[in-house]
């Protein structure tokens, strides 16, 4: 599933490719599972393109009169170019489609200058929207911080743990609290904070939490520098080794990695290492 670094790196796709231009033609598919009020997505067509901004898993492309559009990627969703290539994810299929309109698209873009951008989604998870004031409006008003740009100091963090019940793993999944943390990513917070995943928030002392919050903020931006390209990643990260639930699976200093299940998701861990 793209997180918050995935959803970084389209958004920059997104504006390096269509900042300054006019959309000369947008189409949509018929699909009113992804597509919200299709409708309204003409109003989108000649309107210049003036900028791409993010908020946790949701993004928009900020046109110079409303309305603008929004989009998050769901589970399999990604934004397409022709000629550029795509960002692999561990959901990414071996054989890429690279046909033109590419297969699953939901929404296909074209600028004046002959720049050509789809969103495809083929188990339409992702949604797409239009919205007046995307900051203002939902999906966005529905979100916690920013979990990147928006990251409360260590002491801001202790204070709202003391509120909150169940599992860390399951606090830092909850998009209400946190805006862009996914299964990975909290698992690779976690394994560099040695935490485990099934601690209560509560029960994490203040240089736990400070760990944590140093593990949080290193994590994401590490990814986010890397263009969220997993081959760019330090070696020593979970992620790696993470996948599969393959028995004998060990960090690269040998300490053995181990799955459960926690607030319903699969979580990866090292009992050596977190406590």
């Amino acid at each position: 599933m793209p997180e918050l670094p995935e959803v970084e790196h389209t958004r920059g796709l997104l504006e390096r490719t269509l900042k300054g231009q006019r959309l000369r033609s947008v189409w949509i598919a018929e699909d009113d599972i992804v597509i919200d009020d299709p409708s309204r997505f003409s109003t989108l067509q000649g309107r210049r393109v003036e900028g791409v901004h993010r908020h946790g898993k949701v993004a928009w492309v900020t046109l110079d009169e409303g309305p603008h559009l929004v989009f998050h990627l769901g589970m399999t969703g990604a934004w397409r170019v022709p000629g550029v290539e795509p960002l692999h994810l561990e959901s990414t299929p071996e054989a890429i489609d690279r046909s033109w309109p590419p297969r699953f698209a939901k929404i296909v873009l074209e600028a004046d200058d002959g720049a050509r951008m789809a969103m495809t989604d083929p188990r339409r998870f992702g949604r797409l929207w239009v919205r007046d004031d995307p900051r203002r409006e939902a999906p966005v008003t529905e979100l916690g911080f920013d979990a990147l740009n928006e990251l409360p100091s260590a002491k801001a963090l202790e204070k709202a743990f003391v509120r909150r019940r169940g599992a860390i793993k399951g606090l830092l999944l909850d998009q209400r609290f946190a805006a862009g943390i996914g299964n990975w990513i909290a698992d690779e917070v976690l394994f560099h904070a040695g935490l485990d995943p099934r601690r209560a928030p509560a029960s994490l002392t203040s240089d736990e939490v400070r760990a944590l919050h140093r593990a949080w903020s290193k994590v994401l931006k590490t990814a986010v520098r890397a263009d969220a390209r997993k081959d760019l990643f330090p070696r020593d990260w979970l992620f790696h080794r993470r996948w599969g639930k393959v028995a004998g699976q060990t960090t690269v200093d040998g300490d053995a990695i181990e799955h459960l299940v926690v607030g319903g998701r699969t979580t990866a861990w090292v009992p050596a290492r977190q406590r």
